[in-house]
C-alpha cells in the first residue's frame, strides 16, 4: 500500500483509524506528532505508514547490527523509528525496518537553522537532511567576516551524516538584508578579496562543506556587480574543494519589476552556481491579506519560468516550515500577522474547536476561530497535504531537490513522508 493521507472526520477515533489501516495507535501518534489522542480535529490530516519490515530489538542488538542484518543503514532506520533518537532503542521495543510502498527516487534535503535552534528539535529533523544550513554570517565594509557561534551544529550535523553549509547575508547589525551594503561589497574589489579568503578558511577549520549565498534586495544597477562577485566566489571555492548554492527570490519571468526580483539574474546565477535554492514562500507573509505561505498554483508558476533558465538539476524548491495567523477583519496598515509552526496550528484549531478547511487552489490547509476577546482569526499553515503537493513538483520538473526555511519548528509527519516517498542523498 503506497502512502496513505487520512483526513479526520467527525466521530474519528484514533483507535478506529488505525484498526482500518492495520497499523498501531502508536504509530499513528509518533508519525503525527500528536499531542491529545482523544481530541483529534476535524479536517486534521493524517500521515498513515504501514510497516512491511517489522524488527523486535533484542538484548545486545546496535542500530549497527541491525541495519547490516536488514542491509540498510543506522540513518534510515532512524528516519523510520525517529523515537529511537530519544532514547528510545531498549529491548523489546519494535522498530519499522521498511514501509510498504515504493520510493521514488533520490531526493536532495537541506533545511535552514540557526545557532541557537533547539538541540533536541534538530536532532529529530538531522537524519533527513543532506545538507544544514547555518543561518549565517555577515561582513563588515571593509571585508572583515563577522562570524557565529557554529561549531556545536556543525558537529551534531556530522553525527548524523549531515553536510554543514555556510552561510553568508549581506545583512545590518539587526539582522535584516541590506541591498546597500551588498552594493557597497560589489564595487569593492579589495573587500571582495578579504571576504572570501576569510570565508575560506573558515570553511577548512570548521568542517563546512560548502557555501550559500544569500544575498535579497539587490538593486537592479548591481546585478552585474553581484554576479561578478558570485564568480569570483565560485573559482576560490572550487579551488578548494566546496561548491557554491545560491538563493533566489521567486521570479515568474526575467523582466520582473520590484527591488526582490530585478538583483536576480537566472540564467546568470544558474550557470555560475552548482544549485540554486529557489525561495518560494512569503506570497502570504506578515503583512499580507490572509493567504497561503506558499500556494502551489505560485510555486508551479515560477518553476516553469526557472527550468527555462537553469537545469532542472541544479533546483532546489523552497518550502516553508510555518504559516500565519491574522486577526480578522484584515487592516493594511495593522500590526499584521504572527507567524506560527505547522503543529502548533493544529493545537490552536483543537484549543478553541476549529475545524480544518483545505482550498484546493492553493493546495493548503487553513481555518478560522474566535480568540476569547471576541475576535475572529484565520490561520494558513502547512500540513502532510500540501507538503505531498510541493513533492510532487519537483517529480514533475525533475528538480533536485528541496530546501526548508526552516528546521526552527517541529513538523513530524513532513519528515515522515519526505523519507517515506524518497531515499534522503547522504554525501558524508
Amino acid at each position: 500500500m503506497p502512502v496513505v493521507i487520512y483526513v479526520v472526520k467527525p466521530g474519528d477515533t484514533l483507535y478506529k483509524i488505525a484498526r482500518e489501516y492495520h497499523v498501531s495507535v502508536q504509530r499513528l501518534i509518533s508519525d503525527n506528532a500528536i499531542k491529545n489522542p482523544n481530541n483529534l480535529v476535524v479536517g486534521q490530516a493524517l500521515l498513515i505508514l504501514v510497516p512491511k519490515t517489522v524488527y523486535t530489538i533484542q538484548p545486545g542488538d546496535t542500530l549497527g547490527s541491525i541495519a547490516r542484518k536488514y542491509k540498510t543503514t543506522p540513518i534510515e532506520l532512524l528516519q523510520n523509528n525517529p523515537t529511537l533518537i530519544d532514547g528510545g532503542f531498549v529491548a523489546g521495543a519494535q522498530i519499522a525496518v521498511e514501509f510498504q510502498g515504493e520510493k521514488r527516487r533520490e531526493l536532495t534535503v537541506n533545511a535552514y537553522a540557526y545557532p541557537f535552534v533547539d538541540a533536541r528539535l534538530i536532532r529529530r529533523v538531522l537524519p533527513y537532511l543532506t545538507y544544514l544550513t547555518i543561518f549565517g554570517y555577515s561582513f563588515t565594509d571593509t571585508g572583515e567576516l563577522t562570524g557565529i557561534d557554529d561549531q556545536p551544529l556543525i558537529q551534531l550535523a556530522y553525527q548524523f551524516g549531515t553536510a554543514p553549509v555556510m552561510l553568508l547575508a549581506a545583512t545590518d547589525a539587526a539582522g535584516n538584508f541590506d541591498g546597500a551594503k551588498a552594493a557597497r561589497l560589489f564595487r569593492n574589489p579589495e573587500a571582495q578579496e578579504k571576504l572570501l579568503k576569510s570565508v575560506v578558511q573558515v570553511m577548512k577549520e570548521k568542517g563546512y562543506v560548502g557555501l550559500d549565498m544569500d544575498f535579497e534586495y539587490i538593486q537592479a544597477q548591481d546585478k552585474d556587480g553581484y554576479i561578478a562577485f558570485l564568480e569570483q566566489a565560485s573559482e576560490l571555492l572550487h579551488q578548494n574543494g566546496f561548491f557554491l548554492n545560491t538563493d533566489l527570490a521567486p521570479k515568474t519571468s526575467a523582466q520582473q519589476p520590484g527591488i526582490l526580483y530585478e538583483g536576480h539574474d537566472y540564467p546568470a546565477i544558474g550557470a555560475v552556481s552548482d544549485t540554486v535554492l529557489l525561495m518560494t514562500y512569503e506570497w502570504g507573509y506578515t503583512y499580507s491579506p490572509p493567504m497561503a505561505v506558499s500556494p502551489i498554483d505560485r510555486v508551479r508558476e515560477v518553476l516553469r519560468y526557472a527550468v527555462t533558465e537553469i537545469s532542472p538539476t541544479k533546483i532546489l524548491m523552497g518550502i516553508p516550515n510555518y504559516g500565519y495567523n491574522w486577526t480578522l477583519p484584515f487592516e493594511k496598515d495593522g500590526s499584521g500577522a504572527k507567524s506560527v509552526g505547522n503543529e502548533e496550528a493544529v493545537d490552536i484549531a483543537m484549543w478553541h474547536g476549529a475545524a480544518i478547511q483545505f482550498d484546493e487552489a492553493s493546495m493548503t490547509p487553513y481555518f478560522e476561530y474566535f480568540a476569547p476577546n471576541g475576535k475572529r482569526h484565520m490561520v494558513w499553515f502547512e500540513d502532510v497535504r500540501s507538503i505531498k503537493a510541493k513533492l510532487d513538483l519537483t517529480d514533475e520538473f525533475g528538480l533536485l531537490g528541496v530546501g526548508y526555511w526552516n528546521a526552527m519548528r517541529p513538523f513530524t509527519q513532513n519528515w515522515a513522508l519526505l523519507s517515506a516517498l524518497y531515499r534522503i542523498r547522504k554525501i558524508i
